[in-house]
Order: structure tokens, then sequence, then C-alpha cells
């Protein structure tokens, strides 16, 4: 909700997630990520690249490390082999080109560009910020001989973030304008850069394949905050961030097959570099404090791995076991591979011709955001180095049972727990990461030590059906419990707790080229912290923050109404000789659902936009609470012209 793109699997935060293009790894693929998690409004990839996707939620590769929750494979297409085809799209939030076809004989490509004209739709929305987002996506493929292959590809954004100063204006309605207002007050402009590049060497041996793949990839945060919005003079800056992060990856591994057996193995590097400069001015439980350092950081991290997998009783029993390590040279702490030993096994046994039983278990580790290894304190010391940061893991129990009753369809319920270890703490607020949830902008430049604990089990029941008869669909029920600890060592509701999730989405092929499609999303309550109103009141605190300052001692202990949404398309298609053109129109939130969101808590002003000064006490000014709700009906109109 509150225009978040955030992938959350079994209770785990954004940032446990890992993806990857053609299996070359990916960090980030939403524009305005958030730095140190991951999610953001809108999603980079573009979906006619996607051929196939392989979603893991345990029992991960062993080839595939640093992830807790998930592993998603995305397998991008190959270029036409025969011809061009262009393909243009123009929506109501963007307008995007793409490419495809052949280069040279054994060469094609795919390649697509996309601009957002985002802004005009928020700014006619009377929304207090205008986002811009660009992203250009391309593969090349290269077939040598028969026996090699070279796979190049590129994912890249440039986003801009910019306050809406005039979002007030023709505004006669006064909670819309105190909440403009209030978010005015304290939200940053923001710019980010990012991409991905990488290539792949694939070799084809008798049994078996061997990939060698080169890549990198970075991420350019910047944010800037002036008092009341405006530059007076450099002491008028609240905010002034600049941070960057660069990994330069090599992964061999080969997979051969003989005698029933399949073996994966080999090793991976990475060199990874970590700038950060921070100004910022912020409120902590002992008061207002000022955070400025100045960082860089290089960290060299390897992992082996090996995994095998046999077919036993006829076929009937699959059995799959991995192992891999990892290590890095940031600290003692992490620097032994032993330590980060993470063993896997799955099995997977045909009780008859459609049933099917699953169980998995398996020990991973994650390494924390560079926003936690590299914060230092003004005299330059690696805070978290000192306070022995370590790798965070989590074991993984899920067993369940599977039913295919055509090939079409699939029906299968599963049990799972995920225990946590290592979780960073906040020093200061003495709460888990995983209580403060994903917002825009940075996760982790705090100190931290590695104390937490946290365990997310429940249950969940997935059907799928591929299109038969025009009919196809994906949808899902999740019931979760996920919580983590506090400094005293008392468990709490992470931000990832709503309890019941259901999703759904379908559609139908019907007679001259038309098709409808819904999707509908159904979340239980969140939890969330409530303000500390005696900090938030106080005019040293007001007057730099400009939001409700939350109270940790009560972290995670309100919990907000269910969330849900039902959004419907249709689209038409024309076919011609040598073109098609498809139209589409698109609601969003068809029956205008609003989501209740904590309310906001603001200072209150008189007609001249004077703040008030509370006359029982002077070090305070009086507030007043904002109700906060996201969603409205959105209709729009599309046209796709392919030629």
């Amino acid at each position: 909700v509150s225009f978040r793109n955030d992938i959350i699997v079994r209770g785990g935060a954004p940032n446990e997630n890992r993806f990857y293009l053609d299996g070359i790894e990916t960090p980030n693929i939403n524009h305005f990520a958030t730095q140190g998690s991951s999610g953001g409004p809108v999603g980079m990839i573009n979906v006619n690249f996607i051929d196939q996707v392989d979603f893991y939620s345990g029992a991960f590769p062993a080839s595939k490390g640093n992830a807790l929750s998930s592993v998603l494979e995305f397998r991008q297409k190959n270029g036409n082999p025969d011809r061009i085809v262009t393909n243009l799209m123009l929506g109501s939030s963007d307008i995007g080109l793409t490419l495809d076809g052949p280069i040279f004989k054994k060469t094609d490509f795919i390649f697509s560009v996309r601009r957002s004209y985002l802004q005009l739709l928020f700014s006619a929305l009377k929304l207090p910020f205008l986002p811009t987002y660009n992203d250009a996506q391309v593969k090349v493929n290269y077939s040598i001989n028969k026996n090699n292959s070279i796979t190049l590809i590129g994912l890249g954004a440039i986003d801009d973030f910019k306050l809406n100063e005039k979002a007030n204006d023709g505004v006669t309605d006064s909670s819309i304008i105190e909440k403009n207002d209030y978010i005015l007050g304290y939200l940053p402009v923001n710019k980010q850069r990012n991409y991905t590049l990488g290539l792949k060497f694939t070799h084809y041996s008798k049994n078996g394949f061997q990939n060698i793949i080169f890549s990198r990839n970075t991420l350019k945060n910047t944010a800037q905050k002036y008092q009341n919005n405006i530059y007076l003079n450099p002491s008028s800056i609240i905010l002034d961030y600049n941070s960057s992060e660069s990994e330069n990856k090599i992964r061999v591994e080969s997979t051969i097959q003989k005698n029933g057996w399949k073996f994966n193995y080999g090793l991976n590097y990475e060199h990874a570099i970590y700038f950060n400069h921070t100004y910022n001015q912020l409120f902590i439980p002992s008061g207002i404090t000022l955070v400025n350092y100045f960082s860089k950081l290089n960290v060299n991290k390897a992992g082996v791995f090996m995994q095998v997998s046999k077919r036993l009783l006829k076929d009937k029993l699959l059995l799959s076991g991995g192992l891999r390590t990892d290590a890095n040279d940031f600290s003692n702490e992490m620097s032994n591979p032993l330590k980060q030993l993470s063993p896997r096994f799955s099995a997977s046994y045909q009780l008859s011709e459609r049933w099917f039983l699953n169980f998995n278990v398996g020990k991973y580790y994650q390494l924390p955001p560079y926003t936690v290894l590299g914060y230092r304190d003004s005299t330059g010391i690696l805070v978290n180095k000192n306070n022995k940061i370590t790798y965070i893991g989590s074991t993984h129990l899920v067993s369940g049972i599977e039913f295919q009753p055509d090939k079409n369809t699939k029906i299968s319920a599963e049990t799972f727990c995920k225990l946590y270890s290592n979780y960073p703490l906040l020093v200061s607020e003495k709460v888990s990461l995983a209580n403060l949830g994903s917002d825009f902008g940075v996760i982790g430049n705090r100190p931290v030590v590695s104390s937490s604990k946290g365990r997310s089990y429940g249950a969940e029941i997935f059907i799928q059906r591929t299109i038969k008869n025009g009919l196809y669909g994906i949808g899902t029920y999740t019931f979760i419990k996920s919580e983590f600890t506090n400094a005293l060592n008392v468990y709490r509701p992470s931000s990832w707790d709503n309890r019941h999730i259901v999703s759904i989405t379908f559609g139908k092929q019907f007679k001259r080229n038309w098709e409808a499609g819904i999707k509908f999303r159904y979340l239980g309550g969140a939890p969330y912290t409530p303000y500390d109103l005696n900090a938030t009141a106080l005019k040293s605190v007001w007057d730099i923050s400009k939001q409700g300052i939350l109270d940790f001692s009560k972290v995670n202990l309100n919990r907000l109404p269910s969330a849900h949404q039902m959004d419907f398309r249709i689209d038409k298609k024309y076919y011609f000789k040598r073109s098609v053109i498809n139209l589409y129109l698109d609601i969003q939130n068809v029956y205008n659902n609003k989501t209740i969101l904590p309310s906001f808590v603001t200072a209150v002003v008189d007609s001249n936009k004077k703040t008030l000064g509370d006359p029982q006490d002077a070090s305070k000014y009086i507030l007043k609470q904002i109700v906060n709700d996201s969603g409205t009906l959105l209709p729009s109109v599309g046209i796709v012209l392919e030629f």
C-alpha cells in the first residue's frame, strides 16, 4: 500500500530477496528504491522481455547466495531471429519503445526505453510529490557455434523526485491542505541513478554446460532537505545525503548430468565499493542530534557452492542436497567461511500420478546492507565494525502437499517456519530493523548490534492455472506470523506481520481478440508504532523534524485495519498484415477503497501559517492529528502498436 512495490515473502523484509536476469544478479529492479532495503513505486523490468520466472521461497539453489526469503530467476526472451519488430506503448503514466530482432546472422537483440510523465498525473491529483522515471533494458544473444554462446544484459534507471509546492493551489478541502503541508514539511528532494550490466559466456559440453558470468551494478542516491524548503544559507540545510554502492562480480559454475545424477558446483568473487557523505539533523530518544560523517569502504567477498540431486524409486523420489559458504574481509567476525556454512536439503515424493509430497530444510546467510557496514561516527570510526556486526542467519523448515489435476493446473498447500539470528538491532531505539519497515529513503545508516532474533511461521495455499480454454489465473492465501526481539529480548510484531494475505489474478481470452483480467489483493492490518507526542511537540524537535516522532518503547503495538483493492483491465487487439494494435482500458481500485494508514501528527498553525505555541508549556507547540489514507479510483487508457 501507499505507493510501494515491495516483495514480502513469508514474513521477511523486502531486502531478503534476490533477483536474477538470465543468471546475472540484478539488485535493483524498482524505481526510487529504498537504499538498504528494496521496493519502490514502479518496477523497472519490461514485461515484454520475460519468458519465464522461477520463484524459490525455500530450498534456494546453492549457487544463489545472500538471500533469506526468496530467489527470483527471470529468463528473458531472445530477439526475433527474422526481422526487426517495433513495439510502441503509450499509457496514462509513461511512454515506451521496444525493438526486437536480429543484428547479424548469429546475433539477436531486444531493447527498450521508457519515460514517465507520472508527474503530470500526480500534479493533477494534487499530490505533494512529483516523481519522474526513465529506464532502459537490453539483451543481446550471440551464438558463436553450437557449443558456445555469449549473452549480454543491461538494466538501468534515472529517477528524479521533487516536491510539488503548488499542491494546494485551488484546493479547498482543509484536510487535503493539512496533509500536503505535512508531507512537504519533511519529505526531501531525491535523485537516483542505478544500472546493472552483465556478460555470460556459456559452453555446452557432452553432459552439461559451464557458465562464466561477469557483472557490475551501481546505485547512486542523493537527497536534500532545507528547513521550510527554503535555502537561506548553508546552515538552513537539514539533510544532505550523497551515497553510492558498486559491485563487480564474477561467478564460475558447472552443471553436469550423468547416470541420473545432477551436479552443480562453482565459486564466486565480488569487490564492493561503498561511499557515503551524510549531514543529517535527526531525532533519537535522547533528543535532536547531528549526524555528519564521510565514509568510503572496500569489501572483498567470496563464496563456494555445490549441489547434487538424484531421482530414485523409479523416478518417484527426487532428493537434492547443497552446501555453500561465504566470507568477506570487512571484519574478523565475517572472514571465517566455516561460520557461514549453509547446508540445504529438499525431497519430493510422487504419491500417485497427480499427488506429491514436498519437504525442504536449510540454513541461509545474508550480509547486512552497506548502509550498516559503512556507517561511521564523526571521528571516522566504523561504528558497526566495532560493534562486531556479522551475517544475518535464517533457518527454514518447509513441508507441503501438491495436487496436479491436469497439466494446466497445480494446487499446493505448505506450512513453513523461519528462525532468524543475528538480525541488526538499532542501539539508540533498541528495536530490530525488521520492526521499522521500509519507506522511501535510506534504511540502516545507524549504530546497530547483531543481537535481534526473529521467527516467522504460517501456512500457504497456492492455485495456478495456465491458459486452457482461454482462462488462466493464479491465487494464494497466506497466514503468517512474523516477530522479532527488541533489546529486552521481547518479541514484537515485525512490519511484515499482516497475518492474512490474499492475492488473486485471473483473466479470460474471448472471441474476436478481446481479453479481460482482474487483480485482487487483501492484506490483514499491518502493525505500526504510535507517536511520542511529548517529544514531537517540543519546539526544538518539530522545527527540525517536521514530522511525528515514534515511541519505540511501544514498537508495533498498534494495528491498522485490513487493506484491499481490486484492479480491472480489458484489451482489444486488431491484427493487420504486418502490424498489431492493442487498445486497453485499465481501472485501478475499481470500488474506490480507501486504505487507512497511520495518522499524521502535525503542529497547529493559524490563518497566517504561523505555528501556535502551547500556552501551558512554552517549550512546546500545539499538536493535532490528520487522517491518513491512500487509494483512489484511477481509470486510464492506453495503446500498444507493434509492427
